[in-house]
Formats: structure tokens, C-alpha cells, sequence
């Protein structure tokens, strides 16, 4: 019998929340992929045709959250004057509806998600273009014009380590993280504006 569209798209949303709820109640190593099946009344050999790994559905997950943080930016612009604002905005906004998910993050950001993976995912891609996609067009819109790709390969190596610094602070609502972000940001900006003067010195 052929499933349709409809009936893996189903497949697939119960694999995630069953996934999310196991990540979120136990921790992502303590939840085998055997218990994510279970929980979502299908063989595990089923959710391998979804899913390579463990790692590839919290991706999914981080994907889905993102979305929804871009969506939201895309209708709402934040009202600040800078595309440093602008960056610190954007990715407070995605914590905070990762917050659920924090603890769990150090396994995607070690690996597939890292700037030193050898091979990144198809989920792990769709993160991150998903991700740059919109840090180049708050930049465009906030006068700064296309980001070289160093700058994007720094962004991406700040951001990633700011996010496995979040998934292990212990500090009062993670305040330390915020702090960390702010300084980075900071000295990216500080770096693309250096590049910018030196671009434009005859």
C-alpha cells in the first residue's frame, strides 16, 4: 500500500513532538531512538526512513523553532537603530523559544551544527542557511550590504559557540550567556566595520 504526502507529513509531526517530549522530560542521551519510536507507535527501522539519527531530529526541531524566529522577524522588525541591535535581537528571540530544548543542544551544536564538522547534515545545511539567509538581509537592511564570506564563516563560528556555552550555563536565567553574546557581537561588528573603513580607504 503507498503512503501519501499526507500520511508521512503526519508520520513525521508525530516522530517530532513524540521526540520533543522525550528530549525536553528525560535528556537527548538518556532517549534512545527506540524510545522516540515507541512513543510514536511505529518500528524503529520506520523511523529511520524519517530520520538518520538522534541528532538529525533535534535538527528538525531547532529548524522548526527557527522558522517560526524568522517568520516573526519578517513581520515584526525589531525597533532598534543598529544591525548589532539587530543581531542581538534576533538571536536572544531564537533562545528563548529554544529555552525547552537548551540542555539538548550541546549534542547538535558538537557535532553537526559545529564550523569544524567535516560533513554537515541536510538538517544541520538547513539550519544554518536558514540562519545566515537572515543575518545578510538584516545587514542589507541596516546599511552594511552583502557580508563577505569570512564574516559569515566568523558569525557562524560566534554564534555556535555561544550556543554551547547557553546549553551549560548555570548561571541565574543564563545571564552569563547574554553577556557573552553581547561581547561577541560587539566584536564581530567592531571587526565588519575595521573591514568596511579599510574597503573604502583609497
Amino acid at each position: 500500500m503507498r503512503v501519501t504526502a499526507e500520511a508521512k507529513a503526519a508520520t513525521q509531526e508525530r516522530i517530532l513532538q513524540a521526540a520533543y517530549e522525550l528530549f525536553t522530560a528525560r535528556g537527548f542521551e538518556a532517549t534512545t531512538t527506540r524510545d522516540i519510536a515507541q512513543a510514536s507507535d511505529i518500528a524503529v527501522g520506520t523511523l529511520f526512513n524519517y530520520f538518520e539519527t538522534k541528532e538529525a531530529i533535534i535538527a528538525t526541531l531547532t529548524t522548526e523553532v527557527m522558522v517560526v524566529v524568522c517568520d516573526e522577524l519578517e513581520r515584526k522588525p525589531p525597533e532598534v537603530e543598529s544591525f548589532e541591535e539587530a543581531l542581538f535581537y534576533f538571536i536572544s528571540s531564537g533562545m528563548k523559544k529554544l529555552q525547552p530544548l537548551r540542555k539538548q543542544l550541546n549534542a547538535l551544536v558538537e557535532t553537526t551544527l559545529s564550523p569544524l564538522a567535516s560533513v554537515a547534515s541536510r538538517e544541520a545545511n538547513s539550519i544554518r542557511v536558514l540562519h545566515l539567509e537572515t543575518i545578510s538581509k538584516l545587514a542589507r537592511e541596516y546599511g552594511i550590504g552583502d557580508l563577505p564570506s569570512v564574516a559569515l564563516q566568523l558569525y557562524w563560528t560566534l554564534y555556535t559557540g555561544v550556543l554551547v556555552y547557553w546549553a551549560n550555563d548555570q548561571s541565574s536565567k543564563q545571564e552569563l550567556t547574554l553577556a557573552l553574546l553581547d561581547q561577541s557581537l560587539a566584536m564581530f561588528t567592531g571587526w565588519l566595520n575595521n573591514q568596511q573603513l579599510q574597503t573604502s580607504l583609497p
